[in-house]
């Protein structure tokens, strides 16, 4: 999260944190899923959220 936040904190209106149980991480871009921890079975690596984002923004 830091990390998203210094990198892309002038870009974006606003960030939510919404707590879920069962292992779900998910993150979406205007309602667009760009990342799910169920789908792929795995945390994101170091980084790997950034880059999607700057992918996306």
């Amino acid at each position: 999260m830091a990390e998203i936040l210094k990198q892309y904190e002038f870009k974006l209106s606003s960030i939510y944190l919404i707590p879920a149980g069962g292992g779900k991480f998910e993150v979406k871009v205007n309602e667009e899923l760009v990342y799910s921890k169920l789908e792929t079975g795995r945390h994101a690596e170091p980084g790997e959220l950034v880059r999607i984002l700057g992918e996306i923004l």
